[in-house]
């Protein structure tokens, strides 16, 4: 099984390679009469495609979306939504030292192994443009769960650079290259990044995705818990190799007095907690709190220092990759992360309204 479709009632499968003619997704199960078109959906691309800075892979895609079905008259008929984004920036030759070398780092020897055949042209269906299809079906998530629920995401780390949480603020995310919150540390990493980027190197990077507005009651006890679920969705995103919800890791340091997100009377009926180190999840169901996750990415493996390897007979080798790459694909991730934490919510909406009513 190669299990290319995400989701349980909000359901979307990506398809599409790299250098394909085109990729996309098909989504079902969303409900009739949402409005939606194509400029719904392109502002979300448009926020995650290559080339809009030094910082990002200079590979130049428009990432135009087209709907080729589900949609009539402006709004969802219920029938699956076919949504297409075509390729047209490929340069496939500069992959064609690597037909029969593996690159560190990538999945070209896990896919021989598994597959017995790979599209070495900028990893085929590993390459983190598959998430182009992703962001696609998040913008139709965001149409699904209504204008209530609000979703954002930043970069908090770039290597050993954090920012500082006294100087947070969403609107600066879209004031910079970085999708950083904030403005002191952005003109940090824009000194480091150049000089990696020059060096041919790349570095990893911390994002974090906050969903207001969720109401609680959303989740399921135990096999398909909230929390476990968009921790799935966040680590299937490329380079992800870490996933923490509310304190995360730094839970294991505190106490049951400190981590416990006490609760007071609130003034609309609801608790007010004092505390989120739940990160909003409580039991696998959202409590109506913010809803935060954070998750790290590994530095891209595509790196212009000759690394050690071995090719398909076996034989050692020295690979350095060429091609266009991000030398921090942290930087992108942001808007996959919106997509995916939006995806888990309508999912989960749907599943919370067809058994509670």
């Amino acid at each position: 099984m190669s299990y290319n479709t995400f989701g349980k009632l909000f359901r979307f499968t990506t398809w599409g390679e790299s250098h394909g003619p085109a990729l996309g997704c098909t989504l079902d199960g969303v409900p009739p009469g949402i409005d939606l078109s194509e400029a719904d959906i392109q502002k979300y691309l448009d926020e995650r495609k290559p080339g809009q800075s030094k910082y990002t892979t200079q590979r130049q895609e428009p990432d135009q979306v087209k709907i080729l079905s589900g949609v009539f008259e402006g709004k969802t008929t219920g029938t699956p939504i076919q949504l297409m984004i075509e390729n047209v920036d490929q340069r496939s030759k500069d992959y064609g030292d690597i037909v029969e070398r593996y690159r560190p780092g990538h999945a070209d020897y896990t896919y021989i192994a598994k597959y017995g055949i790979r599209d070495h042209r900028g990893g085929g269906r590993s390459s983190a443009r598959e998430t182009a299809a992703r962001v696609a079906a998040g913008a139709v998530a965001r149409k699904v769960l209504g204008q209530t629920i609000t979703i954002q995401a930043a970069m908090v780390q770039m290597g050993h650079t954090k920012i500082d949480y006294s100087r947070f603020d969403w609107a600066e995310t879209r004031q910079n290259p970085f999708f950083c919150p904030d403005a002191e540390t952005a003109q940090v990493w824009a000194t480091e990044l150049d000089q990696i980027r020059k060096s041919g190197s790349s570095i990893g990077a911390v994002v974090e995705v906050v969903a207001d507005g969720v109401p609680a009651g959303w989740g399921a006890p135990v096999y398909s818990k909230l929390d476990s679920d968009l921790a799935a969705a966040l680590m299937s995103i490329n380079a992800a190799k870490g996933v923490e919800i509310g304190a995360g890791m730094l839970a294991a340091t505190l106490t049951g007095e400190k981590n416990a997100d006490e609760m007071r009377p609130g003034t609309d009926g609801n608790p007010e907690f004092l505390s989120n180190n739940a990160g909003g999840i409580l039991g696998g169901i959202s409590s109506g709190q913010p809803i935060v996750a954070r998750f790290a990415i590994k530095p891209t493996s595509s790196i212009l220092t000759p690394r050690k390897s071995i090719d398909r007979q076996g034989n050692p080798v020295d690979v350095m990759t060429k091609g266009r790459h991000d030398p921090c694909v942290g930087i992108r991730a942001v808007p996959v992360a919106e997509a995916m934490m939006a995806a888990v919510l309508a999912d989960h909406m749907l599943l919370h309204r067809a058994q509670c009513g």
